[in-house]
């Protein structure tokens, strides 16, 4: 099978640490090989508890879309949430971020009780997402969708920005420049000036991700960012993903279908199965697990993986 290697070095050093990727892409699959915090790497990564779910329950009416649920995101780490359609990972990601409401339960981040906040508040302490439908302005330029994240770090008023003098065109310089770094980063030289209405779904997945970065989050929650994607999409928005993993050292809670993409790049994996927590382990320990394989994986993956 024809492979072509990614353009981007497998081989970089950021803070210290050396890292290595292999990136291989076919028409079928594409494979990352990561340094994980559960192999003993990163050491000098901090093992505290950034978020705390303590059995959160949510239900709309009779239906019950979250039974419970608890977990723990351990430091830097990229942890997978899993599970079939209907299995409420979205629900999860709803509550931490705010958009819904819990029953019963709570959640903690950096030991400071967030779940009656309400989403801005939430998102103003470092908790940022992307959505599984898309949420951009789509009739603003890609720098504009991220310049609004900036809002939370804008530090001047109405009448000052009327004015456009001073400390305000300061201000304007210093987060336009936070933004261009994004858009480097992502590699969207190319849509700066673009109206993000116009461009293709894979593209603003990348937008989407960069307005989350312009935030600053400690916590970046990704819900479904590689849904509807070609291979060679899905491919560069894995890469990013361990790149803000790697370089910005950003703890994040990524909802993925691709398991392919998920056993190679979380270092723990959480399973849902209507609304109910049935696994949490290592990407090994949840292929061996009998009751994700029923649920979810099926006996045809397992038997691929272990091929």
């Amino acid at each position: 099978m024809a492979v072509s290697q990614h353009k981007k070095p497998l081989t970089f050093n950021k803070l210290g640490v050396t890292f290595t990727r292999t990136t291989a892409l076919s028409q079928q699959s594409f494979h990352f090989q990561r340094q994980s915090i559960l192999d003993g790497g990163l050491e000098n990564m901090d093992e505290k508890v950034t978020l705390k779910v303590e059995n959160i329950s949510l239900s709309f009416g009779g239906v019950k879309a979250l039974d419970e649920v608890s977990l723990d995101v351990n430091g830097v780490e990229i942890l997978a949430v899993i599970g079939p359609n209907g299995a409420g990972k979205t629900c999860l990601i709803n509550s931490i971020s705010g958009f819904y409401r819990p029953q019963t339960g709570s959640i903690y981040f950096n030991g400071h009780q967030v779940n009656k906040l309400s989403p801005h508040k939430i998102a103003e302490i470092g908790i940022a997402r992307t959505f599984q439908n898309i949420e951009l302005y789509t009739g603003l330029s890609t720098l504009d969708n991220l310049m609004a994240a900036r809002h939370f770090h804008i530090n001047y008023g109405t009448l000052a920005a009327a004015v456009y003098f001073g400390k305000s065109h300061r201000e304007e310089i210093k987060h336009r420049k936070i933004c261009e770094e994004i858009i480097d980063f992502l590699e969207m030289e190319s849509l700066r000036k673009k109206t993000v209405g116009s461009l293709p779904y894979g593209q603003r997945k990348r937008v989407e991700l960069g307005r989350a970065l312009a935030l600053e989050p400690k916590l970046l929650l990704l819900d479904e960012p590689m849904a509807g994607m070609n291979v060679e999409e899905k491919e560069d928005m894995a890469r990013f993903i361990i790149d803000i993993f790697e370089e910005k050292k950003i703890p994040i809670i990524l909802v993925e279908h691709d398991m392919g993409v998920v056993m190679d790049i979380a270092d723990r994996i959480t399973v849902l199965d209507f609304g109910i927590k049935i696994a949490d382990g290592t990407p090994d320990d949840i292929k061996a697990n009998p009751m994700v394989i029923k649920a979810y994986l099926g006996e045809e993956f397992t038997a691929a993986s272990a091929a």
